[in-house]
């Protein structure tokens, strides 16, 4: 045994469960923990500006590979309470990380000391353990029980606030022969899966509802594989996109009421089977449940078990992990005679190739639509794409492509503005090989754009994309149902930057400010040589490149309040010809 401090005992913990980076901000109350992280090496430590920012920083590092957990670092007090919109998107969307709080002195913990608060109290509705440490001697078990809740289950984040006399404390600890506990994931039986299997044989146009459980799995490849093996098309949820590769012929498009293809509702409305694999029925997927539910049979496979009827009954569930219940699907579809449908599968691809929005504008000031086409011309399939919410991101979901599970890395379900920057400098903190591009609208841009000095210090290169209306562009077109345009306008006249024509906020002198290159475009031919100089300029200088695009003002984006509802507010595409962003995937 070793005698130490119980903050250093934590370290060689985070260590050997395979931590390598952590994002933080250091402080009084978490500096023990600090001072073991330099002392014990191995881990790298990012300083974010803002400590929200860490929190995003460590879900995009997650997000970014299997098996990562990003870990972010605060002091007590403010630090704590400003990481609970991290611990909200992470809950949100299964997505495990570990937040470690200082805080005062045990003794003082009931004084209202300065910056202590019962952040336990406040972050146990988002965490799978929300945890104070009394005691020097639980710290090891306390972190090695989080690393095992984040993994085992329905991932999800995990709290552990460390008084400072605790971290200081010394402890016997043995790091040489520590080792994680056994992960716990629910598997399905093979009975359960034939009888799915019967199911799905049974119906004549059956559809897989690929959710974001499938990515947290690691298991697109078996997705495929048993589209491929069944016949079946796929629908990925906005969680799920890139479990199956767009350009896939057997990809049916997403559906639901915003990042929805007007193709994949089509070929949902005609489906009379669904079989969800790690999905959670999300209302802006299925919009009104009488129509999503009318005329179809549904089997629902979730590693939750109380996920299982939560939104409305299914005719059949199985509780299981998705890379298990995949793997037994696989199996169990190759002992079985195929069923053809050919005619099926021919009928989604027919309307993938019709049902599509224009894209392709000319417009000054620039009609979105036309970014989206440019992006997909200029980003190869391996790019990574970093989005939180908002118009821009809704639009993203209609018009971009993705290739690979991984490649879309969007706060799906708590959608906080601000997200998008540091999210986008975790995934790059966890893959610097692939190239990374985000997307924001100028709200979302302004909410943390100060983490970009943590991508100029830190040298993380990425392109960030940014479409400026100078609105709050989904509320004001939400708006639109209370007939007014209230308090979502972001335009003034800059006295110190005229050439922002009434836009307000000059974007490119605050990211240059810190630390960043940023390029302006506002004639839509020069979007495509704008986002390849971006590219050049990242290659050289290794900070983030921002490209900002100057939009009109207001451009309403398809929406509805039924997937088969869904208001088209721009002319629609009429064939290949007039639709090129269609063209790489039918080609």
């Amino acid at each position: 045994m070793t005698r130490m401090t119980a903050a250093r005992a934590a370290v060689e913990i985070l260590k050997r469960e395979g931590v390598a980076h952590a994002f933080g901000v250091p402080g009084a109350a978490i500096n023990p923990f600090y001072a073991a992280l330099r002392e014990a090496g191995g881990i790298d430590h990012v300083l974010a500006r803002h400590v929200e920012g860490a929190s995003h920083m460590a879900e995009g590092y997650t997000r970014a590979r299997h098996g990562n957990i990003g870990v972010c670092v605060g002091t007590s007090g403010p630090a704590g309470t400003d990481m609970i919109t991290g611990l909200y998107s992470a809950s949100a969307d299964s997505i495990p990380i570990l937040c470690v709080t200082g805080q005062a002195p045990v003794a003082r913990l009931h004084k209202e000391d300065f910056q202590a608060v019962d952040i336990v109290s406040i972050a146990r509705p988002l965490t799978k353990m929300a945890m104070t440490v009394l005691e020097p001697a639980q710290v090891p078990g306390a972190f090695q029980q989080a690393f095992h809740l984040m993994r085992s289950g329905r991932p999800g984040p995990v709290l552990i606030d460390l008084p400072v006399d605790v971290q200081l404390a010394e402890i016997e600890f043995d790091p040489d022969t520590y080792g994680p506990l056994p992960v716990h994931k629910p598997a399905a039986t093979r009975a359960q899966i034939d009888r799915a299997l019967d199911l799905l044989d049974a119906a004549e146009r059956p559809l897989i509802v690929a959710g974001g459980g499938i990515i947290n799995a690691d298991a697109a490849d078996l997705l495929v594989e048993f589209a491929e093996l069944t016949g079946v098309p796929v629908v990925p949820t906005l969680m799920g996109w890139g479990a199956i590769p767009d350009d896939h012929p057997l990809m049916a498009g997403m559906v639901g009421l915003q990042t929805a293809h007007r193709y994949g509702n089509a070929t949902f409305l005609e489906s009379d089977f669904v079989l969800g694999i790690g999905n959670r029925w999300a209302n802006r997927h299925t919009g009104g449940l009488d129509t999503y539910r009318n005329g179809r049979t549904f089997v629902h496979v979730d590693i939750e078990p109380t996920q299982i009827g939560r939104v409305f009954p299914p005719d059949y569930g199985i509780v299981s992990d998705a890379r298990v219940a995949l793997e037994l699907f696989v199996r169990a579809a190759r002992e079985r005679t195929r069923r053809d449908r050919g005619a099926w599968a021919r009928s989604c691809r027919e309307r993938r190739r019709t049902l599509l929005r224009r894209t392709h504008f000319n417009d000054v000031p620039i009609k979105p639509q036309r970014v989206y086409e440019e992006m997909n011309r200029a980003f190869g399939p391996d790019t990574r794409y970093v989005t939180a919410i908002g118009l821009s991101q809704i639009a993203a979901a209609q018009f971009l492509h993705v290739y690979h599970p991984r490649n879309w890395i969007n706060c799906g379900q708590a959608g906080p503005l601000g997200w998008t920057a540091p999210a986008a400098l975790g995934v790059v903190t966890a893959d610097p090989t692939t190239p990374v591009v985000a997307l924001s609208g100028d709200y979302d841009f302004q909410f943390m754009l100060e983490e970009l000095a943590v991508g100029a210090q830190f040298n993380l290169p990425y392109i960030h994309v940014v479409v400026n209306n100078a609105y709050l562009g989904l509320i004001r077109q939400a708006q639109r149902g209370f007939d007014m345009d209230y308090c979502v306008q972001l335009s003034f006249d800059n006295v110190n930057s005229p050439e922002t024509g009434g836009y307000g906020v000059d974007h490119l002198k605050v990211a240059e400010g810190l630390g960043c290159k940023a390029i302006r475009v506002e004639q839509p031919d020069d979007i495509r040589p704008a986002l390849e100089k971006a590219k050049t300029l990242m290659a050289e200088f290794h900070v983030p490149v921002v490209v900002e695009i100057i939009l009109e003002r207001v451009t309403n984006i398809a929406m509805g309040t039924e997937i088969d509802a869904v208001a088209e507010f721009e002319e629609l595409a009429s064939g290949r010809e007039d639709a090129p962003t269609a063209v790489a995937l039918l080609d």
